[in-house]
């Protein structure tokens, strides 16, 4: 795992011990970040099930102003915090070490303002994507237009019954998914 572009560009990552977390394979990322583009200039990045912090950490070295990593694992946050202190980009994070529900059911515990990229890639085959996406549609601390994007197997179920997020763009790469949900607001 290494970060692929911006200004920590060839770092070298950390990964958790284990099997307890899945990084994004180099591939995925290069496709997730070619599509988001110039979206990622001084927004606001939300990693939910945030693990190493690979995902974050690459938006954070490729121009987001801030990024929030949400994580429980002890052993994930440990490695979460060297990989942002051996990037360089710690100072333009904050990393909250709890459950991403209770994180999102307490959105005083996000801090202020809102966040224009949301990036989720929960555990698999326990149906938290969809647990997830359902809880962030109706989250009050999207911005206006923003951008969730949810990596998981093709065999899971997609969220469905959205109210404001409606799925814009969907691209597979071997057994893995990214969906890609908009912000939708009635006229």
């Amino acid at each position: 795992m290494r970060v692929v572009a911006g200004e920590a560009k060839g770092r070298r990552l950390k990964a958790v011990p284990g099997e307890g977390t899945r990084p994004i394979l180099d591939r995925v990322k290069v496709a997730l970040f070619d599509t988001l583009g110039a979206r990622l200039i001084d927004c606001r990045f939300l990693d939910l099930f945030a693990g190493t912090g690979g995902v974050g950490i690459e938006a954070l070295s490729r121009g987001a102003a801030h990024a929030t990593f949400v994580e429980s694992n002890p052993r994930a946050l440990r490695v979460l915090r060297e990989n942002l202190e051996h990037t360089g980009l710690a100072r333009r994070a904050t990393v909250v070490p709890t459950d991403v529900f209770r994180f999102l059911n307490a959105p005083s515990a996000a801090g202020d303002g809102q966040y224009d990229v949301v990036f989720l890639a929960p555990p698999q085959y326990q149906g938290l994507a969809v647990k997830t996406m359902e809880r962030l549609d109706r989250w009050p601390l999207l911005a206006e237009d923003a951008l969730a994007v949810v990596q998981q197997d093709p065999k899971e179920p997609l969220p469905a019954g959205l109210a404001n997020l409606a799925l814009v763009d969907q691209r597979r790469y071997g057994n893995t998914i990214l969906l890609y949900y908009e912000r939708m607001w009635d006229e």
